[in-house]
């Protein structure tokens, strides 16, 4: 998505933070249009203030006591320009202007009460009637001693000195994170920094987004060929449809069955894409190639890169055999590039790779199309309905690049896979059953690579455990187990072991993302 050149934004200057993009979105939500630009290249004071209303300085994985690697220019802070930051963002703006961070005591990670301690514009609206809140904290370093000019307005058990402003300088502090939906009515902290001391007027709508990305794909591609990586999830399904609007008859979309999908996968993709919409399609059976070459690895970095590998190697075979292809079209997100990379430039802490990013190539002999590598999946999902595509495809729950891969950890056999893809397919009947799908942002089962004794019609077993996921997210970014009913749990585990032969438990993981992420490699 390019940037537009010629409206009043939002600044947000990241110093790496997994969220710094969860940020942009939460400002364009609001009706501002937002810009990241990395600290590392902030170059023209001049150029911020022609046509800025606010600042947002992100959190970050470094510490100030890391200053020597943080480039950050202190007459930022003298623009005479509203400045909001967020945890590192926070901190670096005390200890530029004279204040004191020393390491927390206690670290915060997670859930934490924040207390009122005075009013401010930033907090209006802000805290309960008791002048409590609850937040998402993520740090271990605090605010020890305010800088010259300011005072506190806010404060937890563990950081006294959560939330500061100096409101004569419009220049405010919080520890938390506002842009994450775990923190309460953090929107209207954001509106009320963006709108009440910005001053800012509304000009962004992340609605009509098809319009723009189609005369980007169109500027990009020209009257070239383009190859879609198609694998029938929302991702990829909404890259298809776009293209399809951007070039027509110029669009082959190639579908490969790894033989990591799931149950009957590629009948349902070959009739939804080849027969209903009448997209161009090849279907490449695969399985035999990735099985062989995933034979005997159990490391997730490795198998996650022998699968991208091997997808840029088929997509260029069949390249060869059509003339002018010059493109490659993935359905990458913005939460990938995020968990893989700093797509700014800034340090972010390296989660793991994603099969579209860290198993690609140096030198791949086809040039990427990746119209949503800016977008986060609910807004795909609106781009998709702005497409025309059903709430089936639209809804669908994610699924990895990689497949069963990255849920079955260690090694991948045929048998696994086979037992994977029946309990994967009972939860996810279970949970249209229930009327719990569309509840959910994410399910699925995974087979743990450990075997359990268990009794059967009083023979002894030793299988496989099943596990089973379910969480619900806004954006992917964070997230939160499903909070079953016991009859459910009592009827999936039921239907999992009585008709599937190799397991013999099943288990249900309640761990959020943080501190894990939503799939187990």
């Amino acid at each position: 998505m390019s940037l537009e050149k010629n409206l009043n934004k939002i600044l947000i200057i990241d110093f790496g933070s997994q969220f710094t993009q969860l940020i942009a979105r939460r400002v364009r939500e609001l009706g501002a249009y937002s810009q990241i630009i990395s600290h590392k290249k902030i170059y023209n004071l001049n150029l911020i203030k022609k046509d800025t209303s606010g600042i947002i300085l992100s959190g970050g994985p470094l510490n100030v006591y890391e200053i020597n690697k943080v480039k950050f220019n202190k007459k930022i802070l003298n623009l005479g320009i509203p400045i909001l930051g967020i945890c590192f963002g926070h901190q670096i703006i005390s200890k530029q202007l004279g204040g004191k961070v020393k390491k927390s005591k206690s670290r915060e990670f997670g859930l934490a009460t924040v207390k009122k301690l005075g009013d401010s514009m930033l907090t209006k609206n802000f805290f309960n009637t008791k002048g409590l809140n609850n937040v998402w904290m993520s740090h271990s370093d605090e605010v020890s001693k305010l800088p010259k000019g300011f005072k506190t307005i806010a404060s937890s058990d563990n950081s006294k000195l959560t939330a500061i402003e100096n409101s004569k300088k419009k220049i405010f502090g919080i520890q938390f994170h506002p842009e994450v939906t775990h923190t309460k009515n953090g929107k209207k902290l954001l509106k009320n920094f963006i709108f009440s001391i910005c001053k800012f007027k509304k000009n962004w709508s992340s609605k009509k987004q098809k319009h723009k990305l189609i005369k980007e794909v169109k500027m990009k591609v020209g009257k070239s060929k383009v190859i879609c990586a198609l694998s029938g999830g929302v991702d990829s399904s909404v890259v298809a449809k776009l293209l399809n609007e951007a070039i027509g008859k110029n669009l082959i979309c190639i579908f490969v069955n790894t033989g990591l999908l799931r149950k009957n996968e590629e009948k349902q993709v070959i009739n939804t894409f080849k027969k209903r919409f009448k997209i161009n399609l090849i279907y490449v059976n695969a399985k035999n190639i990735f099985l062989k070459k995933l034979k005997k690895v159990s490391d997730p970095e490795k198998k996650r890169k022998i699968i991208g590998n091997l997808f840029i190697k088929i997509f260029e075979k069949y390249a060869k055999k059509i003339k002018k292809i010059k493109f490659l079209a993935q359905g990458t997100l913005y939460p990938d590039l995020i968990e893989s990379k700093s797509v700014t430039g800034s340090q972010t802490s390296k989660i793991k790779s994603h099969h579209n990013v860290g198993g690609l190539p140096k030198k791949m002999k086809l040039k990427l199309v990746e119209p949503l590598k800016y977008l986060f999946k609910d807004e795909v999902r609106k781009l998709g309905f702005e497409l025309k595509l059903n709430h089936e495809i639209v809804f669908r729950h994610p699924f990895p690049g990689p497949g069963l891969a990255i849920r079955m950890p260690g090694i991948i056999t045929e048998e696994k896979i086979k037992i994977l893809q029946e309990a994967d397919s009972y939860f996810i009947q279970a949970l249209k059953k229930y009327n719990l799908y569309n509840k959910i942002w994410q399910a699925y089962a995974a087979l743990l690579p450990v075997k359990t004794v268990g009794v059967m019609g009083d023979n002894r077993t030793y299988e496989h455990i099943c596990l089973l996921r379910a969480i619900t997210s806004e954006d992917g970014m964070t997230a939160d187990f499903f909070e079953f009913k016991k009859e459910f749990m009592q009827y999936i585990s039921n239907k999992i072991i009585n008709n599937i032969k190799g397991i013999n438990r099943v288990v249900y993981d309640v761990t959020s993302k943080p501190p894990s992420t939503i799939e187990l490699e």
